[in-house]
C-alpha cells in the first residue's frame, strides 16, 4: 500500500515537472521571433544580376535551391518563424505551415517592409527579433542560434555580408532609424546601419558571402549542376 503511494506521487511530480517544462518551452518561443524575407520564386524576377551571366532560368533554379537550404536550416529551430512573401502568400509550397507562419510584405522599399515586419513583432509581444534573408547559402543554423544569444547581452546584433550589406539584422530594441535613408542593393548599407548604432551595444556575427552575381558561384562546387550550359 505504502509503494502504492510513493508510485502516485512519483507519477503526479513527473506529471508536474512535463507541464512546467512545456510553459518553459512555449515561453521561450513566444520570446524569439525568426523572420524570412522571401522572394515569390517567379521567372526573371529573382536573382536578376545573376541571371545577366547564367540566365533567367538557371538564375530562379538557383535561388529554388537557396530557398531550400533555409528551409532546412530554419524548420527545426525552437523559436517562432514567419516567412514574409515579396507578392503574395504561397500555399502547399516549401514553407510547411505547420512550422511557418505566413504573412505578406507591405507595399515600400525594403526599409520600410523591414521596418513593418520588427514593428509587429514587439507589438506581438516579442522580446528578440532577427531576420534573415531566404538565399544565403553560407548560413547555418548555429549562425541563427548564436544570434539570439548575443540579443541576450547586446541590443543588436549584425551579421556582415562581403559585399557591403548585412544576411542578418537583430535587436530587442525598436529602432525606425536604421531603416530609414538607405542605399538599399548598395555596399554602403552596413556601413550606415553601424553609424545609425554608433552609440548602442552591437554584437557582430562572422561574415558571410551573400550571392547576388556570377562570381559568387562560379568556383563553388555545389553550384556547378546549374552552370553545365555555360562550359
Amino acid at each position: 500500500m505504502a509503494n502504492k503511494w510513493r508510485e502516485d506521487l512519483l507519477r503526479s511530480q513527473l506529471n508536474n515537472f512535463n507541464i512546467s517544462k512545456i510553459s518553459i518551452d512555449l515561453s521561450s518561443n513566444k520570446k524569439n521571433l525568426l523572420l524570412i524575407f522571401t522572394r515569390n520564386p517567379e521567372l526573371g524576377k529573382v536573382k536578376t544580376r545573376l541571371a545577366k551571366d547564367v540566365g533567367d532560368q538557371p538564375a530562379l533554379d538557383i535561388y529554388k535551391f537557396l530557398m531550400n537550404h533555409t528551409v532546412s536550416v530554419t524548420k527545426d529551430l525552437e523559436f517562432t518563424k514567419e516567412v514574409h512573401y515579396s507578392e503574395e502568400i504561397q500555399h502547399n509550397d516549401i514553407w510547411d505551415e505547420d512550422i511557418f507562419i505566413k504573412k505578406q510584405q507591405i507595399e515600400g522599399d525594403l526599409g520600410a517592409k523591414m521596418e513593418q515586419a520588427f514593428q509587429s513583432g514587439f507589438s506581438n509581444g516579442y522580446k528578440n527579433i532577427i531576420i534573415i534573408g531566404s538565399d544565403l547559402y553560407d548560413l547555418n543554423r548555429e549562425d541563427i542560434e548564436d544570434a539570439f544569444k548575443a540579443l541576450e547581452t547586446f541590443e543588436y546584433v549584425l551579421g556582415p555580408a562581403e559585399d557591403g550589406g548585412y544576411y542578418l539584422l537583430g535587436m530587442n530594441i525598436f529602432n525606425q532609424k536604421i531603416f530609414k535613408n538607405k542605399d538599399w542593393g548598395t555596399d554602403t548599407v552596413l556601413r550606415d546601419t553601424l553609424i545609425d548604432l554608433k552609440t548602442q551595444q552591437i554584437q557582430l556575427l562572422d561574415e558571410r558571402n551573400d550571392i547576388d552575381v556570377y562570381d559568387d558561384i562560379k568556383d563553388h562546387q555545389d553550384f556547378q549542376q546549374f552552370l553545365k550550359h555555360l562550359k
